[in-house]
């Protein structure tokens, strides 16, 4: 046999060795499609409307999953514009927004991922902690932090009748945002939440919503465990 040949066979029974040796990477879990009566509203109106979609036309809407699934979210949806009726946040300030919520054991306990329209096009990664409160009566709109990210990308700005996607995922503290499937904020938003174990979300402040949300199933199980409906979990601002 000749030189180039006997070289090319080695060549290839160690990349088979290697291959062979390295083991198969778990396939990640895969997505729930979330109905209406999957979803608990704590405040405002989410209606059912066609093609398993959401429809949400009231100033304030706050809600979560009634059953428990990993840390991860999405909702794909189309901006309508602003409700007819407008709400102004706990601080006095005017806000259209659509977010999701993460680890939310309550009101006064969670972490929210807002997409900011108007006035100003961001993406804000909150973290509400009052570990000795419990319901919106309780904390109101005392606890939060905004997270300084780690790594960041421009969002797009949002026109009504345009359509797109956020998604948020936690691995522990860390968390990664994406928007229209690209990176668009990675961070560490600290060790206190951790202890927040709660459901993920949705919220959002004076806009009109035609939307579908998935949430991240638990280790490849279809079927969770049923939460209930308490109407403090994750609710005001």
């Amino acid at each position: 046999m000749k030189w180039p040949a006997v070289i090319s066979l080695v060549i290839v029974s160690l990349t088979s060795l290697f291959y062979s040796t390295v083991p198969a990477k778990a396939p990640a879990p895969g997505w729930l499609s979330v109905t209406r009566d999957g979803l608990c509203v704590t405040e405002g109106v989410i209606q059912e409307a066609e093609g398993n979609r959401l429809s949400v036309n009231v100033p304030k809407m706050r809600a979560y999953l009634n059953r428990r699934t990993a840390q991860g979210i999405e909702a794909r949806f189309t901006y309508l514009g602003p409700t007819a009726a407008q709400s102004a946040l706990a601080s006095g300030e005017m806000r259209r927004q659509f977010g999701l919520k993460l680890r939310a054991q309550d009101g006064c306990n969670l972490v929210y991922a807002m997409w900011r329209f108007e006035p100003e096009s961001k993406l804000v990664v909150s973290v509400k902690s009052n570990p000795n409160e419990h319901t919106s009566s309780e904390c109101g709109n005392r606890g939060y932090r905004n997270i300084k990210a780690r790594r960041t990308s421009p969002v797009p700005l949002v026109h009504p009748g345009e359509s797109h996607t956020i998604r948020a995922e936690m691995n522990a503290a860390e968390m990664a945002v994406f928007i229209d499937g690209t990176l668009a904020w990675e961070g560490n938003v600290g060790p206190e939440i951790i202890s927040s174990d709660g459901p993920v979300g949705v919220r959002s402040d004076n806009a009109r919503l035609d939307l579908e949300v998935r949430a991240r199933q638990k280790d490849n199980v279809h079927h969770e465990s049923d939460l209930g409906c308490k109407s403090e979990t994750g609710g005001s601002d």
